[in-house]
C-alpha cells in the first residue's frame, strides 16, 4: 500500500523493546534471567570478568573529555554526538528481542501471529474491492451503477458515474494505483461534459457521494503518489458545486430545494414539495471544506445557514421530524426517526462541531449542545429492550410525540453507535479520554448505548440464514407482540426477538453497521468488533458475490440460497468495504482525530488543526 499523505504512523513512536540497552544490562539480565538455564565454567566466567575489565579500562580513558566545563554544561545529544567516543566493538550486540509472553499474555496484547491474520483478511477485503470495481469496469464504466447479473450499467443517480467517483478515494487507501488511474482518467475526461449535459440529480446523494468524493481525494493526493491531480479534483468540485448551489438560491427560506437540473440551471422541489430533514442538513461537511480549499466562503455560508435556521425551530427533547418544507422553512408532519430520511441530520450535528476545530467553542457551540440534547432524547424517547433476550435497540415515534412507540429499526440506524462513540471521545480512545477524566455523564451513558446498539446490529446480522441483515427488523417489546417469521437462523439467541417482515427482507450491500464497528474497535480497542466485521465480511463473499465480477444485493436474507436484486450500490464501494479495510488495519491510517468522515465515508481533514495533517 502506498503511504497515505500525513499519516501519524511514525510520529508517536515510543517502544520500550526497541530502545538501545546498555552492555551491563544486558550481562546482568543475561546472568540473571530465570527463564534461561545458563551453565556457566570457571573459564567462562573468567572470560566475562575479563571483557568488563576491557569496558571498564576504555571508559576511564576517555574519562577526562567527560570532566571539561562545555561537556559538564552540554546536552544530551551533544555529549552522545561530541564528548563520547564509542569504544571499539569487541563483541555483538545482542538481538532487540521482543519480550517473551505467556500465550494469555500474547493474545491480550496482539501477537504477530494475530497482527499476521488481520493484514492476511485485510487483503481479501482489497481482493473484493478488485472484484468489484473489475465488474463495474468490464460492464458498466461510466454508469452510475453496475448491473452484475444482467452485466450492465445503470443511470439512478443522475448519469454522473457515480461509482468511479465513490470509489475513488477507496482505491487511494487501499493503494491501488492502476484503479486510481483509470478512476482519474475517465473523471478529467468526461465529469464536466456530464454535469453540463445531465439533468435531474438529488442534491443530497449528489453532495454525499460525488462532491465528497471529489473532495476526498483532492485531499488525500496532496503530497502523495497516487497518479491523481489535485487541481483538477478541486476545479471540478467548484464546478459542480456552483451547480448545486441553485438549490439555494431558488428557495425562498433557508432550506434548500431536493433537486437540482444540472443541464437547465434550475432547481425544483419534489413532487410534494418537501425536503427530508437528513437531505437538507448532510450537505455542511463537504460545502465546508470546498469554502476551505477554494477561498470561497459562499459554499459554507449557503450550507451552514440550513443548521442555523433549524436551530431556531421547536424540538421534541432535540428530536425532530423527517420532512422540512423549503416554502415555509417549518417542520412537516410528526413522524420521528433515526432510520430514512431522519439519521444524518443527528451524525452531522456532532461531525461537523468536529470538523470545524477553532470554531467549536465560539459560533458553532449551538451544533454541540444541539447534539447534546438530541441524544438525550433518544435515550429518553427511542430507546427500549427488546424480549426474552433483552437487545437494547433504537425504535420509533411514526405520530409524534404524543403517539404509539413503534419497535422499528431500520439498518440505516447502525451508524448511531458509530456517531455516538466519536461523539463521547472527539476520537480519542475510550481509554485515554477516561485516563484524561474527558468524559462527561453524557459521554459514559452515550458510550455505554453505543456499544449495546452495536450488539443489537450485528445481532441482526446473526440472526438471518444468511448472516446478512434485513434491511428492517422489529422488535418484540413487553405488552406488545409483533407478527412475523424470524430470520432462519435457529442457533441464534436472539431468534425470538427480532421480526423479519417479508418485504423488509432485502440487503442492499448496506455499511451502516461495519462503519459503527470501525469506530468502536478504534474508540474502544475490543477485538470483538474485528471479529463481527470478519464474520459479515465472509458472508457477503458467500452470498453476494459474482464470479463474472461485481456484488449483488439481496431479496431475501431468511433463506439459502437468497434470490438476489441484480444491482451493485455505489456505496459497496465507497463505504462498506472502506470501513472494513480500515477496520482490520492500523489506527493510524486516517485518525479520528485528525479526519472526520462523511456520511458517504469520504474523509476529510479536521479545519484548523494546529499541526497541519
Amino acid at each position: 500500500m502506498s503511504k497515505l499523505p500525513y499519516s501519524t504512523k511514525d510520529v508517536h513512536y515510543d517502544n520500550d523493546k526497541f530502545r538501545h540497552r546498555s552492555h551491563f544490562k544486558v550481562l546482568s539480565q543475561s546472568l540473571t534471567n530465570s527463564s534461561t538455564r545458563i551453565s556457566c565454567s570457571l573459564g567462562k566466567f573468567l572470560m566475562l570478568l575479563l571483557i568488563s575489565g576491557v569496558c571498564l579500562f576504555l571508559m576511564n580513558k576517555s574519562s577526562p573529555a567527560l570532566e571539561t566545563n562545555s561537556v559538564q554544561n552540554a546536552t544530551f545529544t551533544e555529549f552522545t554526538e561530541v564528548a563520547y567516543q564509542r569504544p571499539p566493538r569487541l563483541w555483538r550486540r545482542p538481538p532487540r528481542l521482543p519480550p517473551r509472553l505467556t500465550p494469555d499474555e500474547m493474545h491480550k496484547k496482539g501477537s504477530s501471529l494475530d497482527d499476521s491474520k488481520w493484514v492476511s483478511r485485510q487483503q481479501k477485503v482489497k481482493e473484493a474491492f478488485n472484484h468489484a470495481w473489475s465488474g463495474y469496469k468490464s460492464f458498466a464504466m461510466g454508469f452510475d451503477e453496475l448491473m452484475p447479473l444482467s452485466k450492465r450499467g445503470t443511470d439512478g443517480l443522475g448519469g454522473l458515474g457515480a461509482t468511479i467517483i465513490d470509489a475513488l478515494d477507496t482505491a487511494m487507501i487501499m493503494g491501488e494505483n492502476d484503479i486510481v488511474k483509470e478512476a482519474s482518467s475517465w473523471i478529467e475526461k468526461n465529469l464536466v461534459s456530464r454535469i453540463n449535459e445531465r439533468g435531474q440529480v438529488n442534491l443530497f446523494e449528489t453532495t454525499i457521494r460525488v462532491l465528497g468524493g471529489l473532495l476526498s481525494a483532492y485531499h488525500l493526493s496532496i503530497g502523495g503518489n497516487n497518479s491523481t491531480n489535485p487541481e483538477m479534483l478541486l476545479e471540478i468540485s467548484k464546478v459542480l458545486g456552483d451547480r448545486l448551489l441553485l438549490a439555494f438560491s431558488s428557495s425562498s427560506t433557508p432550506i434548500p430545494f431536493s433537486d437540482v437540473y444540472l443541464r437547465d440551471k434550475v432547481a425544483r422541489t419534489a413532487p410534494d414539495g418537501l425536503s427530508s430533514t437528513s437531505e437538507v442538513s448532510t450537505l455542511q461537511l463537504e460545502f465546508n471544506y470546498l469554502s476551505e480549499i477554494s477561498g470561497d466562503p459562499k459554499y459554507y455560508s449557503q450550507g451552514m445557514k440550513v443548521l442555523e435556521h433549524m436551530r431556531s425551530l421547536p424540538k421534541v427533547e432535540g428530536l425532530v421530524p423527517i420532512y422540512i418544507s423549503p416554502q415555509s422553512g417549518q417542520f412537516s408532519g410528526e413522524n420521528i426517526r433515526l432510520g430514512s430520511r431522519g439519521d444524518s441530520y443527528y451524525e452531522y450535528l456532532i461531525k461537523i462541531w468536529i470538523q470545524q476545530k477553532n470554531r467549536r467553542d465560539t459560533d458553532l457551540k449551538y451544533l454541540y449542545e444541539m447534539y447534546t440534547e438530541a441524544m438525550r432524547g433518544v435515550r429518553h424517547r427511542l430507546v427500549r429492550k427488546s424480549i426474552p433476550k433483552g437487545l437494547v435497540f433504537v425504535g420509533e415515534l411514526p405520530y409524534g410525540s404524543q403517539g404509539d412507540f413503534s419497535p422499528k429499526m431500520d439498518h440505516l440506524v447502525c451508524f448511531l453507535p458509530g456517531t455516538l462513540a466519536l461523539g463521547a471521545t472527539k476520537g480519542m480512545t475510550k481509554k485515554k479520554a477516561i485516563e484524561s477524566n474527558l468524559l462527561s455523564n453524557d459521554d459514559i451513558e452515550n458510550l455505554k448505548l453505543a456499544e449495546d446498539l452495536a450488539k443489537t446490529c450485528f445481532e441482526m446480522y446473526e440472526v438471518t440464514s444468511t448472516g446478512l441483515a434485513p434491511e428492517i427488523a422489529y422488535f418484540q417489546i413487553k405488552g406488545e407482540n409483533e407478527n412475523g417469521p424470524h430470520g432462519g437462523n435457529a442457533s441464534s439467541e436472539y431468534l425470538n426477538d427480532i421480526v423479519i417482515k417479508h418485504l423488509d427482507r432485502h440487503n442492499l450491500l448496506r455499511p451502516e453497521t461495519v462503519e459503527s464497528l470501525m469506530y468502536l474497535h478504534r474508540i474502544t480497542e475490543d477485538p470483538k468488533y474485528r471479529e463481527w466485521g470478519w464474520q459479515i465480511f465472509e458472508a457477503f463473499e458467500k452470498y453476494t458475490k459474482v464470479e463474472s465480477g461485481g456484488y449483488t444485493s439481496l431479496d431475501d436474507v431468511t433463506s439459502v440460497p437468497p434470490p438476489k436484486r441484480d444491482k451493485m450500490e455505489t456505496f459497496f464501494l465507497g463505504e462498506t468495504l472502506k470501513y472494513l479495510y480500515l477496520l482490520f488495519g492500523e489506527n493510524d491510517v486516517l485518525p479520528l482525530d485528525k479526519y472526520v468522515f462523511n456520511t458517504e465515508a469520504h474523509p476529510l481533514p479536521i479545519i484548523g488543526l494546529v499541526d497541519e495533517i
